[in-house]
This record gives C-alpha cells, sequence and structure tokens, in this order.
C-alpha cells in the first residue's frame, strides 16, 4: 500500500503515523499481555483516590482517621495561590500552555542532559497520570517490563497517553487540584490539606509563600527535602524554589531577598495529635465495623466516609481526666506497697523465678539479638545495658537511662485500667476509655481484657433467687457453708467459701442487705438453692457472652467477663429487663455527605420487669443499708436532690482486679483497675479492694458529670416501676445488738439507711472473693 505513494518523505510520513496508530492499539489493547494494563475512558471520568474516612463524636467533634494514606480532598478554591504558584514555577512553567506532554520542555530536556545538566520533563498532568494509575508500579507492567531499557520507554509512553486522555477531559484548574490532593509528602501525607496540617498546622488556604515553597520542595525528594528530618537541606530547597517563584515573576526581587533569610518556621502542634490517631477508641470502631464493611464491601480505610459515633466528646474528656488522675495516685499506691520488693507473687507470696527473664524471651528484640548472639548469657548482658529511651510516665513521656530488663519492669507494673458507660435506655456509649495510654498499651480493657469479677457478678445470684420466686425480704442466716459436688473430671470436691473478715454473724438477713454487705456465705447459700448451672442462663441472658464455667464459685465471680460485658448486663437491670445491644456507632455518611445507614440498638424482653425494678431497687442497698460496700460514695457530692445510686463493688482473689458498676436513673458505668500482668498486685484491703481503686474512679467521674447538667445526666431518683411490685421489698431496718455498760441490759438499737453521711457509723464488711 506505502509503494503507490511516490512521494518517499510523505510515505515514510504515512508509515509512521500507521506504526504510532499500531503501537498506540497494540499499549490501550495490552496486545499479548506486552504492555501491561493502560487506563481506560472509564478509569479517566471516575479516576478513584483512596480518601482516609474521618471518626466524629456524637457532638462532632473529630476523633481519629482511617487511611492507608493519610489523604483529604480540597477544592481548587480551598488551596492558596501561592501553592499554585510554587508548583507551576517549580514543576511545569508551561503547565497552561501544553496540552498533556510539553514538547518544548522535553527537547530542552534533552538539551540540558546532553551538557551534563540532566533534567525532568515530566509535566504536572504526566506525574498525576502516574499518582493516579501507579503506571510504575509492577502490576502496571506488561512482558515487556521485565526489559530494563524497554521498561521505561514503555511505561513513558503509557503516561503520555493517559496525560492526553486527562487532558482531553479535564480543565486545567482540575488537574492541578487533583495532582495536589494525590502527591505524598512524606510522614504518611498524602494530598495538600493533610501535609499542611501535619507540617504547619493550618489549612492549605492559609499557606504562605515560604510555607507553599517548602512543601512544594519535597516534590522532588520527599525523604531528602523533609523539613522534619533534614531541615538544613529543606531550607536550602525552599530558597531555590523561591528563587523560581522570583524568575516566572509570582514575587518580587525584594520579597525573595526577605523570605529567604526567613526559618522553616514549621508548627508540629498537630503531629502528637496525629501519632495519638490510633486510640483505643479508634480501634474498638474498626473492629465494630468489621461486620457492617465486609457486608456492604467497602473499605472504611478508603472510602473517605463521615463515621459518627455515640461518644460524647465532653463526658469522653471528663472520664479520661478522672482516669489520668486518678490512677497517678494508684499507681504511686502500688509502688509504695512494694517498695524495694519484687512484686511477682505466686498464691503464696512467693517471688516467681525468672519472671522477667521469661517474659522478654517472647519479645522480638530476644530473638533478633539471639540469632546477633547465639548465646543467652551475652544477650540478657546486653539487654542488662543502660540506654536512652523514652518512656511513659504520670508525669509525662520522659528521657531516661534505663536498661531494657528494667524498661519492662516499669511497664509490667504499671496499673491499668477500663472505663465504659452508656445510656441504659437506647444502648448508645457515651464514654470509652479502654486504658491509660494506648501509644503504650495497645490492649483494650473495655472490650478486650477479660477479668475475674469478683462480687460485682453477685447480683446475677440474687436475680436467679427472685426469678425462682423468692423476694428481697426472704432471709438467710450468716453461717458457715460447706458444699459437696462432683467436677467436670466426675471426682468430688469440698467448697467452703469464707467471708472477707473470715467470720460470721449468724444473723438472719434479707436478700436485699445480704447483696448490700456482699456476704460470701449467703450468696454461696443461694447458689446451692438455684442451682449454678441456672446463675449461668441468668448471665448470659442479660448480656454476659463470655463462656463462664458453671462451679459453685460462679456467683462469687470466679470466671472472667470484660467491661463491655458488665456494662451491658447491668443496663438490664435499668432497662425493665430489656437487653440491649450497645450501640458504639450511630451513622455513617459518604463523602458527598450522603447518609449511608444508621444504626439502632436491639432489644429483647429478658428479665421480668418486676425482678429487673427490684434488682435496681436491691442495688441501691449497698449504699442505703447498714455496712454497704458502696458507702464510700458518701465523700463525694453525689446525693443532691434525693438522687439514687446503685452500685456494686468487686474484688478478685489477692486484690489482683478492682471493679466498680454503678446504676443512675440515666447511666449504667463499669470501671476495672489492675495490673496486666496478674501476678503484679495489691497487698491488702487497706489498698487494693474495688472500693479503694475503682469506686473512687466511678465517683469523680459521676461528681463531675453531675457539674454538668446539659450532659444529660442530672440528680433524680430512679424511675418508677410500671408494674406492679407483688413481692415485698420494703423490708424493716437491720436491727444491730450494741453492748451496753455493765450495770444495764444489752439493747436493740434500729439502725436506719444512712442518708446524707449520718448514722451510726459501721465498719466497712469488705468483699474479696474466693
Amino acid at each position: 500500500m506505502f509503494r503507490r505513494v511516490k512521494n518517499k518523505i510523505l510515505r515514510y510520513l504515512l508509515i509512521a503515523i500507521y506504526s504510532l496508530i499500531i503501537i498506540v492499539c497494540a499499549v490501550q489493547l495490552n496486545f499479548l499481555w506486552l504492555f501491561g494494563y493502560s487506563p481506560t475512558q472509564r478509569d479517566i471520568f471516575m479516576p478513584t483516590l483512596n480518601v482516609s474516612s474521618e471518626l466524629y463524636t456524637a457532638d462532632s467533634v473529630l476523633i481519629g482517621r482511617y487511611f492507608e494514606e493519610d489523604r483529604d480532598p480540597v477544592s481548587y478554591d480551598s488551596i492558596s495561590e501561592n501553592v499554585l504558584n510554587a508548583l507551576i514555577a517549580t514543576e511545569d512553567v508551561r503547565f497552561y500552555k501544553h496540552h498533556g506532554i510539553d514538547f518544548i520542555g522535553l527537547f530542552s530536556s534533552a538539551v540540558s542532559t546532553l551538557k551534563g545538566d540532566p533534567r525532568g520533563a515530566s509535566t504536572i498532568t504526566q506525574q498525576l497520570a502516574k499518582n493516579l494509575y501507579r503506571t510504575r508500579y509492577n502490576q502496571a507492567q506488561g512482558l515487556l517490563g521485565k526489559i530494563p531499557g524497554i521498561r521505561m520507554g514503555v511505561t513513558k509512553f503509557k503516561e503520555w497517553m493517559t496525560a492526553y486522555k486527562l487532558e482531553s477531559k479535564y480543565q486545567k484548574k482540575e488537574i492541578v487540584t487533583m495532582y495536589l490532593n494525590t502527591v505524598s509528602f512524606s510522614n504518611n501525607a498524602y494530598g495538600i490539606k493533610s501535609a499542611a496540617v501535619r507540617y504547619f498546622n493550618k489549612h492549605p488556604k492559609d499557606l504562605k509563600a515560604t510555607e507553599a515553597a517548602v512543601l512544594v520542595g519535597m516534590l522532588k525528594g520527599t525523604t531528602l527535602y523533609n523539613p522534619i528530618r533534614n531541615p538544613k537541606t529543606s531550607l536550602v530547597r525552599r530558597n531555590v524554589v523561591l528563587g523560581q517563584m522570583q524568575k516566572e515573576g509570582y514575587i518580587s526581587k525584594g520579597q525573595l531577598e526577605s523570605f529567604s533569610k526567613e526559618p522553616l518556621q514549621l508548627n508540629l502542634n498537630n503531629q502528637e495529635a496525629r501519632s495519638n490517631n490510633d486510640s483505643y477508641l479508634r480501634s474498638a470502631v474498626e473492629k465494630w465495623l468489621e461486620k457492617w464493611s465486609e457486608e456492604h464491601d467497602i473499605d472504611i480505610h478508603t472510602a473517605g466516609l463521615k463515621i459518627y459515633t455515640t461518644i460524647d466528646s465532653r463526658m469522653q474528656k471528663i472520664a479520661e481526666d478522672v482516669v489520668a488522675s486518678q490512677m497517678k495516685e494508684l499507681q504511686r499506691r502500688l509502688d509504695n506497697t512494694w517498695g524495694d520488693e519484687l512484686p511477682w507473687r505466686d498464691k503464696s507470696g512467693n517471688i516467681l523465678p525468672n519472671f522477667l527473664e521469661d517474659r522478654v524471651r517472647k519479645l522480638p528484640i530476644y530473638a533478633s539479638l539471639m540469632e546477633k548472639y547465639k548465646n543467652e548469657e551475652a544477650v540478657f548482658a546486653k539487654l542488662g545495658e543502660p540506654k536512652k529511651m523514652r518512656i511513659f510516665t504520670w508525669d509525662g513521656e520522659e528521657e531516661v537511662e534505663m536498661s531494657t530488663m528494667d524498661s519492662l519492669k516499669h511497664y509490667i507494673t504499671m496499673l491499668n485500667t477500663g472505663l465504659m458507660a452508656m445510656d441504659p435506655y437506647n444502648g448508645k456509649i457515651k464514654v470509652w476509655v479502654g486504658g491509660i495510654n494506648h501509644r503504650y498499651y495497645k490492649f483494650d480493657h473495655v472490650n478486650q481484657a477479660k477479668r475475674q469479677a469478683g462480687s460485682t457478678f453477685k447480683p446475677f445470684v440474687y436475680l436467679t433467687a427472685l426469678e425462682s420466686g423468692m423476694a428481697p425480704c426472704d432471709t438467710y442466716e450468716d453461717k458457715p457453708v460447706r458444699l459437696d459436688f462432683v467436677n467436670k473430671k466426675g471426682e468430688k470436691e469440698v467448697w467452703e467459701p469464707k467471708n472477707a473478715d473470715w467470720s460470721f454473724s449468724h444473723r438472719n438477713m434479707s436478700l436485699r442487705w445480704a447483696m448490700a454487705r456482699s456476704l460470701n456465705t449467703i450468696t454461696a447459700q443461694i447458689t446451692r438453692d438455684v442451682g449454678w448451672d441456672k446463675i449461668v442462663e441468668t448471665a448470659h441472658r442479660c448480656g454476659i457472652n463470655s463462656h463462664l464455667e458453671s462451679v459453685p464459685s460462679v456467683g462469687l465471680g470466679s470466671n472472667d467477663v470484660s467491661v463491655f460485658e458488665m456494662v451491658n448486663a447491668y443496663a438490664t437491670f435499668m432497662n425493665e429487663g430489656k437487653r440491649l445491644e450497645p450501640l458504639l456507632v450511630s451513622a455513617i455518611y459518604d463523602n458527598d455527605g450522603k447518609l449511608l445507614t444508621s444504626f439502632e440498638t436491639k432489644q429483647k424482653q429478658v428479665v421480668d420487669p418486676q425482678d429487673a425494678w427490684l434488682m435496681t431497687y436491691m442495688l441501691r442497698g449497698t449504699i442505703e443499708e447498714p455496712g454497704g460496700t458502696s458507702q464510700a460514695l458518701w465523700e463525694w457530692d453525689l446525693f443532691q436532690k434525693n438522687n439514687q445510686i446503685g452500685g456494686k463493688t468487686g474484688t478478685s482473689s489477692d486484690y489482683v482486679d478492682g471493679w466498680y458498676m454503678g446504676l443512675t436513673k440515666d447511666l449504667v458505668a463499669g470501671v476495672w483497675v489492675g495490673c496486666d500482668e496478674q501476678s503484679v498486685h495489691f497487698k491488702n484491703s487497706h489498698t487494693g479492694e474495688g472500693s479503694k481503686t475503682a469506686l473512687p474512679i466511678y465517683a469523680l467521674f459521676m461528681e463531675e458529670l453531675y457539674r454538668h447538667p446539659e450532659l444529660g445526666v442530672t440528680f433524680g431518683e430512679y424511675p418508677a416501676a410500671k408494674v406492679e411490685i407483688t413481692k415485698k421489698y420494703n423490708c424493716p431496718s437491720p436491727r444491730i445488738v450494741i453492748s451496753a455498760p455493765s450495770d444495764s441490759t444489752a439493747i436493740d438499737e434500729e439502725l436506719e439507711p444512712i442518708f446524707e453521711g449520718e448514722g451510726v457509723e459501721q465498719t466497712e464488711t469488705t468483699d474479696t472473693e474466693f
């Protein structure tokens, strides 16, 4: 066909045109898998950006992000002219004149390269093509990509084609905006907004010329010109960009001279917030949304969602502040308890041998050093050498000289906590404090950690008693108990629980008074009468999902449960016997602000309303009955306007775990305190009981909440029963014998429930469990 064309020049021109067409078609179709993937018209029309999703509280406070690339796109109007000018002057001075490929720039680049001054010739549009479609990644390469010299040629040709498509589809403003929203600025900041916040803590609209020059200067080498890692080279590069801006007429010579003398002036105040992005709450929401994400085929890390939690930021702040202040004091108390003694002990109080060594053997650094030294003695010698490090303390992060072994001891002996508060009527979780510091302790003590519940589990025993037909005024004698039973192995065992003070009053006590004083002997008798299998069933029905060993000691809290479960189960009492599904997320919106889904709790009637109301009445007894284990709450300003609080303390064996569960008319909350390493704990009841560790945190939290009625938690009495109460519950006040003078007879005196801190002083009965 070409031979018919007599003119040689025209013939060669036609051959070149046809060859180009064939090459373009071959590349576009990935002929014989030679060239790899090329963006289609659909890809050009709808480019995909991995946009970070944002996490908000119920009152619209941003508390975190989910991202693979921390990207938050902005519009053209939201970008400072300084950024646009710096970018054009430095990266593509002919941007507004070419159509994606700058042939003049290509020629100039070739000439400069031949002269020994290599320069890049990629236009902004070509760089956008590279960023959007990852043209230089292996998945975009075909078989020819395996040949080094040809690989770059094919890649460049595809970028030219893609750049031309982009220029045909979008205006220049749209192209430069997409570029600035996709380019990396190091430190996991993708896009101009993330970079502006990361390095200068301001919106891209507010960036000055010097700040814009720093960011644009990074594009030549994000590591080499990183202003945090390499401030000197970043400053030099910034001034080069400023020089280009002056050359292209964007700034004057006087401005160049003035700007070049300025320091970098970074503002990294937002850096700490960014580093704390991976919080307990953020992790909990991610886990909570796993099923939803899978069902809807949505990756929250790339979908640009707006996720609204049920958390109230003001209540959350109060809780976090209380935890910080109280845990600091509790840590001081634990440290003083042991002094210079090693705190890790077995049940008999003996020091556990090789405790630290056994734990360090599980660390990656141990395996790494063993590979290097091949000798454990040398490894432990190395781990014992002091070095500079930063550690978490309650006085802030401190730089110290400490060995790895001492550092491990420091962290193992730190107390931790979990606190959760929930509206008992709609299931909305208002507060979630998963631990003392997420950076150093990733384990969430609200929903991941499971610990022995101690006496906080006893209400499920008393609820089972009510469901079996008993009433709050029915009585049991506080006396020694012996339970014979057969364990799972078919072996006969005997269980003889003791009260915390190892004494027995031999008094008949109502169920309400016995639960208020948390007597193990009466709880054990009820467990014997109603059956421990039934108690397990009751707890599961109310909201405990963990496996519970059905043993006689189940009612004394011998099983491990989470704070999340306990709050959920206690809410069933306040919610008229209806079990809720706790809500952590209320709504999810897409990147355009369209509501994708909203969440509401599910409720199921699992307890008779009468028995549920009677349980709230009995839980009030821990404050109102003589010797009630919650009476320490009177130390705080919690009882204005006839305010009613119900609650339950809990302490596991050897003071390992301290608990407090509290109920008011508006809120159910649970607190746990203890060390992650269960061999480290308090020594005695004076320091380690739940009433001394967890209860004060609850009290301080509620006291501060009551100072802010606008948050919806106010003083007041419990809701009246909505059903007829047929069981006797308003029992006569307990009578305690008080010794009289020797010349008179002993007298009985009525002890009314103690209100406003007045009444006969009682010796507190502790509630340490089996």
